[in-house]
């Protein structure tokens, strides 16, 4: 798969790509998939608003979307994605870490209407509080359709304990633990970039 840059903007994607993005400031995108095509993305987002939309247009587009944020502040993170056609694929991924007191929230919707068939659409939301933050996630699914595979989970709350206790239990450091946690959290891809060594640096400065 190529790489391509894309910034505040709407973009066609018309072959199978792979991108990575990094956002320190809030941002607009709107992808439009075509006809066999499947795009992965990778967006790694540090304490901003986000705001995705994405359109499954042709038969046979798929999206993998992996979503992870830092939060410090009161952020929202709005992914709604559309299938306007049939035979059309979505698996959203949302994963974020609330550090401080302040507020996060997901707001993740699949739709598929009426008469749009054989389609898949899932999502998956996760947020950690490493405080007392007030997060919040609100996953969608608006589907019309009987001829449909689609799911959805939500999880909010803290690191088991029984993770950190057996981190700690090799000798690894409270703050320590955290970090590899959350670094298991939030990093999706194996694939060394600019992007995600730019969020390896905001884990890190947790």
């Amino acid at each position: 798969m190529n790489k391509i840059d894309i910034g505040n903007k709407e973009i066609t994607i018309t072959s199978s790509k792979e991108l990575y993005i990094y956002d320190k400031e809030a941002n607009n995108r709107i992808y439009n998939i075509e006809k066999d095509v499947v795009l992965k993305v990778y967006h790694y987002n540090y304490d901003s608003n986000s705001k995705v939309v994405i359109n499954l247009n042709h038969e046979s587009a798929e999206v993998e979307y992996h979503y992870s944020t830092i939060n410090y502040n009161d952020n929202n993170t709005s992914i709604t994605v559309n299938h306007n056609i049939k035979n059309t694929i979505s698996n959203i991924y949302n994963h974020g870490v609330n550090v401080l007191n302040n507020k996060l929230h997901f707001d993740i919707c699949g739709i598929v209407p009426k008469n749009i068939e054989n389609c898949i659409c899932n999502q998956e939301n996760q947020i950690i509080n490493l405080t007392n933050g007030n997060s919040t996630i609100l996953p969608k699914l608006l589907i019309d359709n009987y001829n449909v595979s689609s799911s959805h989970s939500a999880y909010i709350g803290k690191f088991k304990e029984d993770s950190l206790f057996y981190l700690m239990s090799r000798g690894i450091s409270y703050d320590t633990a955290i970090k590899l946690l959350v670094s298991s959290l939030l990093i999706n891809s194996g694939k060394d970039s600019e992007e995600l060594n730019m969020f390896k640096e905001n884990i890190e400065n947790i």
